[in-house]
């Protein structure tokens, strides 16, 4: 049989779509789209049968991944969408318990988890829409200086996904959802809503709650699954979350010590790093990073605050930045150190060890010298 031929149409101008559109915004528009321009809802004239015709057509070749990468690469000159592939469901609520306990060697004890802070998450799946959301922006209201940078660096919901669903609500569930998106810029500091992460982040659940019907209604399983974790991803990872994860006692303990390094332990770390790629970020083989989101919050906060912290006054540009970014990358394994082998771990952390332990110190003035600012 010979293969189809590519239309001629502009697909995603047909449905309304980027380009990059997701699986679920594909099936949201052309369900939507079908709704309005049905024949049996637009008429039976050759006119709308077309239109018709059309969208089913869209949406025939781009909801086929190996009919869609033909289209994209004959059509468009584009490399295949890199749609990935459908995350676990992660509507429950992830806090602590759901981290993989770490190793007895850097266990914190059962006193530790004995005074863990009880959940202040809201019930987002109880009650109706109304009191879901009030819930919701109660807590908004009581978000916490380290929920809110996790939220910024939250991988947010696609913002052409979001973009879809308002461009086919209905007139009412559009007032809603700009209603809550009111009540939300009223609970958050203005320069945290700024931020892209925090913005989007909170609006994905704004969404999942206040839009929950109309996404049912357009989307099927496991379209609409898929769309609900994306939502809520980003809240779900970082509420009632440590700000470094579950290590957050040992990066913090390095974040303090690398605000203290003195000049020679700095010039002591550079050498003993000789070798190591300063924007190298190791991730433990028993980790997923696509579906372990709260983690690599951790990381990357962890790795950002202990960068920060390098002291590099006097010292040349180039070598500031590499101190900086081995700095990080210190940062971004201690935060993941439960995850890690031990003889792996010490392996990551040995240029640091080197350079931080008493003989480190003794030895400093040896070796090259470390480029300064002149």
């Amino acid at each position: 049989m010979p293969a189809q031929l590519v239309p001629d149409d502009d697909l995603y101008a047909t449905l309304q779509l980027a380009a990059d559109a997701s699986p679920e915004a594909i099936e949201l528009a052309w369900r939507a789209l079908l709704k309005r321009h049905h024949p049996d809802v637009a008429g039976e004239d050759a006119k709308a049968l077309d239109r018709a015709k059309r969208i089913n057509v869209a949406h025939d070749w781009l909801s086929d991944p190996e009919l869609r990468a033909r289209y994209d690469a004959e059509r468009l000159g584009l490399a295949p969408h890199a749609t990935g592939r459908p995350r676990r469901p992660s509507w429950h609520p992830r806090g602590r318990e759901a981290w993989p306990p770490p190793p007895s060697a850097h266990a914190t004890g059962p006193a530790h988890a004995a005074h863990a802070p009880r959940s202040t998450r809201p019930d987002l799946v109880h009650g109706d829409s109304g009191e879901r959301l009030a819930r919701f922006l109660d807590r908004v209201e009581r978000l916490t200086p380290d929920e809110l940078d996790r939220l910024a660096a939250a991988e947010p919901p696609p913002i052409a996904f979001l973009a879809t669903v308002r461009r086919f609500l209905p007139p009412e569930a559009k007032g809603a959802f700009a209603r809550a998106e009111r009540e939300l810029v009223r609970r958050v500091p203005r320069d945290r809503w700024a931020e892209a992460g925090v913005r989007e982040g909170l609006l994905g659940v704004a969404a999942e709650l206040v839009l929950a019907s109309f996404l049912d209604d357009l989307l099927a399983e496991p379209f609409r699954g898929r769309a609900r974790d994306r939502l809520l991803r980003a809240w779900d990872a970082s509420i009632d979350q440590p700000r470094y994860g579950p290590n957050g006692d040992q990066v913090a303990a390095v974040r303090d010590r690398a605000a203290a390094l003195t000049s020679d332990e700095v010039a002591a770390f550079l050498r003993a790093s000789q070798g190591i790629a300063g924007d190298d970020r190791p991730w433990p083989a028993s980790l997923d990073r696509e579906e372990d989101e709260a983690l690599r919050i951790s990381a990357f906060l962890a790795a950002r605050d202990t960068s920060a912290a390098i002291p590099v006054d006097g010292l040349a540009p180039a070598t500031a930045t590499r101190a900086r970014r081995l700095g990080a990358r210190i940062g971004h394994v201690t935060a993941l150190r439960h995850a890690f082998a031990p003889p792996v771990y010490q392996g990551l952390v040995g240029a640091w060890t080197a350079a931080t332990a008493p003989a480190a110190r003794a030895s400093a003035a040896a070796g090259p010298e470390v480029r300064r600012a002149r």
